[in-house]
């Protein structure tokens, strides 16, 4: 049997493939294209993504949390003036809270400069912040005596190190993958729009043809 036409049914076929698969481009709406693409151009006008916007405010929540427990523990031990006397004035660092405070105001400046004010889409500053915690913290409840200072003793350091690690955790596993994938998604949209615009109008189904197939000899 002669080969020639089953070969020409394959080309056939594939060209029926490569027909519908055109048709599908064709076949994109592109005022949904535009509306979509306006959509994420809205979201980047905006300056801040909704995620990232989330990460700030968490991160203002942690300078509030941990200076309103500082607070709590100069009025606790003998009045907000004279106990502040003794941690800022006399600043002691084995026994005083006051640094633990200034960790929360440097994570606080840091990272509102890096990811709200310059929009920083890597993880060193967080990074950074936290590692400084991370070991300041670890240093003074080894080095300093709070232990025997009550309850607070074991609060500040214990809220500061989590807060710390869960800013870190809320950047690197949602801030930015998301931030990432939207960025993709615009990609993508983008992409469909322009071949869509290279198209004058829309092709209708019966703007494809197959040729009739060949008969077997």
């Amino acid at each position: 049997m002669n080969p020639l036409p089953q070969n020409m049914e394959n080309a056939l076929t594939g060209s029926q493939s490569s027909h519908a698969s055109l048709r599908d481009v064709h076949s994109i709406n592109p005022t949904q294209l535009m509306a979509r693409i306006e959509s994420y151009e809205g979201r980047e006008k905006k300056g801040i993504s909704d995620v990232r916007r989330t990460f700030c405010l968490f991160v203002t929540f942690d300078l509030l949390f941990v200076t309103l427990l500082w607070i709590i523990e100069l009025n606790v031990n003998g009045g907000i003036e004279n106990t502040l006397e003794k941690e800022v004035v006399q600043y002691d660092y084995y026994s005083s809270y006051f640094d633990i405070f200034l960790l929360a105001v440097f994570r606080f400046k840091v990272l509102i400069l890096a990811y709200a004010v310059c929009r920083l889409r890597h993880w060193w500053a967080i990074a950074l912040t936290t590692a400084v915690t991370s070991a300041f913290l670890l240093a003074k409840v080894i080095l300093s005596k709070l232990f025997s200072q009550g309850a607070f003793g074991y609060v500040l350091p214990i809220i500061s190190f989590i807060l710390a690690w869960i800013e870190t955790w809320f950047l690197d596993f949602k801030v930015l993958p998301q931030e990432a994938e939207e960025e993709n998604r615009l990609l993508i949209v983008q992409d469909a729009s322009e071949r869509a615009a290279l198209i004058p109008g829309g092709l209708s189904d019966g703007q494809f043809y197959s040729p009739p197939e060949s008969e077997a000899v």
